[in-house]
């Protein structure tokens, strides 16, 4: 068999997607850090229901606007989840972190993320940037932070 026929090998799991713009976090190390910042949040918002139900869905959606436009949008780009899988946000036409406005986006376009049965989060999968809708509509990518010192 001629060396122009064989197919490359292919990537391990839930590798790093190297391209002209470098690699990218994978579905699954995204995955684990969505439940780890669900698990974060939970706390307080689980405290909150049990003090006052009503109040609880009022407070629990500022705390997480907060807790992601800022730890997003900041320096570093990592929720704890993040932080506790090796990926951040990076912004994807000029490098660095996305800022508090685009954090902002990017919290509020989860929401369209995840009306059409979560269609906007596996969009990543076949996408050729491994980006979500919230992440095109941030001008944003979620990168392994090795890879990005």
């Amino acid at each position: 068999m001629s060396a122009q026929w064989q197919s490359a090998p292919a990537p391990p799991p839930d590798s790093y997607r190297g391209g002209a713009s470098g690699p990218r976090a994978g579905f699954w190390r995204r995955f684990g850090a969505s439940i780890v910042d669900g698990l974060v949040l939970a706390i307080p918002t689980g405290i909150l229901y049990a003090i006052d139900p009503v109040l609880s869905n009022t407070v629990g959606t500022l705390i997480g606007l907060l807790y992601y436009v800022i730890l997003e949008g900041g320096k570093r780009g990592q929720t704890v989840g993040k932080m506790a899988l090796g990926i951040r946000v990076y912004d994807l036409r000029q490098g660095g972190p996305i800022g508090y406005g685009r954090g902002f986006i990017r919290y509020i376009a989860r929401i369209l993320s995840t009306i059409p049965l979560l269609l906007g989060y596996f969009w990543m999968l076949w996408d050729s940037e491994k980006q979500t809708w919230h992440d095109k509509l941030a001008g944003s990518v979620v990168v392994p932070v090795d890879a990005y010192r």
